[in-house]
């Protein structure tokens, strides 16, 4: 036999193992799709039938609970004991399938594998390996992060309040048709000594629709009245100012103050709470309002660029120059301006500012509400399930930094079922008529304001004053129809 015809038939059988080799790789690997199949090509059928039928029933049930019963997974997902378990079972299952793609391959590759064979195996059951790993920590880190969201910042069963309201548990939206939020942005910045709620906001949502009216209070506000059964209203029997001065201005006394200055002196009269500033809130805009107030939300104006940075940065309409920076009482003027234009992407930093910013702006403080409102909108609107899922632990890191509320765990799951309704309805603004109803800070026309809600809210909106379009310099003024697709789309004038 020549040289040739010996190398050629010893060839033969390598290319023979090679193929067997590459074979018994791929049904190992995409063994772990279908657990257990892998053992039955192994010959191993008592044990492959048992692991196969587990791995099909398995994927039954999470089929039948993601589309059937989304509302219970939502309930899970919010629930700290249940997310320890699915933190444990996910390391479970991720050590399960190394362990079944291990022996799989090891049960199928053949013994007189060449060496390259066998290298190239182990080197591809390592990497797949590899990603399972991976995969089973990366889901295991955002349930981590999740649950200490949950744990940190919504209220636990040691939590204490004295405006919190006691809902049905079972069915909460049977019998509350509205739920209001009272949304605060707490400022406290450089040069202040304890927080400001410079942001002050209800959301009145339709828990049947998720329609969303958002209410904004300014800042200056005094006089802010107590509910008549409450304590407060008796030191304050004609709202919270000192009547020693009236004819002058208490920034003191503002509504923006309130935070700050009641619990000090007053707090023995909000009994025991987590958060007593934002209870003096609740009572007084309420009350201002005409509104039982449910629970807060508080946002640290001071890291708000870290949740939306975590969102990847939010899109808006700017239609006049928004300053960055800026103080008008010391004469300092901003470094920058945010430019007017169409779907502007702005960054947390650029965000923070575009939702606060006032240095010399016709209407400071109307024109920043209604900044703040698209602010919301914008968030409401990045915040899909895609792009949070993505971000998921920055969200949740900058969640528990930024966030206090007396929103109850056991609600969590209802109010998220209520949130996937809000995305798809229309978020609108009620204007409570600054002419009309407040002709200066020292004494709003709380009765005027709470016709107003009352008739918004009951499907009836009130007759708004005549407006213009958002100009160059900005008015304060909403949209006639009160949709914040109108007040926040791109429309300046000359």
């Amino acid at each position: 036999m020549s040289p040739t015809a010996a190398r050629a038939r010893r060839a033969k059988p390598r290319t023979s193992r090679s193929h067997r080799a590459s074979g018994a790789l791929a049904i190992a690997v995409l063994g772990v799709l279908i657990p257990g199949t892998a053992y039955l090509a192994a010959g191993r059928k008592r044990l492959g039938a048992v692991i196969t039928t587990l791995s099909v029933l398995l994927y039954g049930a999470a089929a039948y609970v993601v589309l059937l019963r989304r509302d219970d997974v939502i309930q899970w997902a919010l629930d700290p004991s249940v997310l320890t378990g699915m933190i444990a079972g996910l390391v479970v299952v991720g050590l399960f399938l190394v362990v079944v793609l291990v022996t799989s391959y090891k049960m199928l590759r053949p013994l007189q594998a060449g060496v390259l064979a066998r290298l190239g195996g182990a080197l591809v059951v390592g990497l797949v390996c590899f990603s399972i790993a991976s995969g089973s920590a990366l889901g295991a880190q955002n349930l981590v992060a999740q649950r200490s969201l949950v744990t940190k910042v919504f209220a636990g069963e040691k939590s204490k309040s004295g405006t919190a309201p006691k809902i049905d548990q079972k069915d909460p939206w049977a019998t509350l048709p509205r739920i209001n939020l009272l949304l605060l942005g707490a400022d406290d910045g450089e040069g202040r000594k304890g927080a400001r709620a410079d942001t002050v906001m209800v959301a009145s949502i339709d828990t049947h629709t998720g329609e969303t009216s958002l209410i904004s209070m300014t800042r200056n506000f005094m006089r802010m009245p107590f509910p008549k059964d409450h304590p407060l209203h008796k030191v304050f029997p004609t709202g919270y100012w000192d009547p020693s001065d009236p004819h002058e201005e208490q920034p003191e006394y503002y509504l923006d103050a309130m935070y700050r200055n009641v619990p000090p002196k007053y707090g023995d009269l909000l009994g025991e709470s987590d958060n007593k500033g934002a209870d003096v809130l609740k009572l007084s805009v309420g009350e201002a309002l005409g509104l039982k107030l449910h629970y807060y939300v508080q946002i640290n104006l001071a890291g708000f660029e870290q949740m939306v940075g975590a969102l990847g940065g939010i899109t808006v309409n700017i239609n006049y120059p928004v300053p960055v920076g800026g103080d008008d009482d010391k004469h300092i003027p901003p470094g920058r301006y945010l430019q007017p234009g169409p779907d502007r992407k702005l960054n947390g930093f650029d965000a923070l500012w575009f939702a606060r910013g006032r240095y010399q702006v016709p209407g400071a403080d109307l024109a920043r509400q209604a900044r703040q409102r698209c602010t919301i909108k914008a968030i409401v609107e990045r915040a899909t399930p895609q792009n949070v899922l993505t971000h998921y632990q920055e969200i949740a890191a900058a969640g528990e930094q930024l966030i206090r509320t007396d929103i109850p765990q056991t609600l969590l799951g209802d109010l998220a079922g209520l949130g996937a309704k809000v995305k798809t309805a229309k978020i609108r603004n009620i204007d409570l008529d600054k002419k009309k109803n407040f002709p200066s800070g020292q004494n709003p026309n709380y009765a005027g304001l709470r016709a107003i809600v009352e008739k918004a809210l009951s499907g009836t909106p009130a007759t708004p004053r005549p407006t213009t379009p958002p100009a160059t310099k900005p008015t304060g003024k909403p949209s006639p129809s009160g949709d914040l697709s109108d007040s926040c789309a791109y429309n300046p004038t000359n």
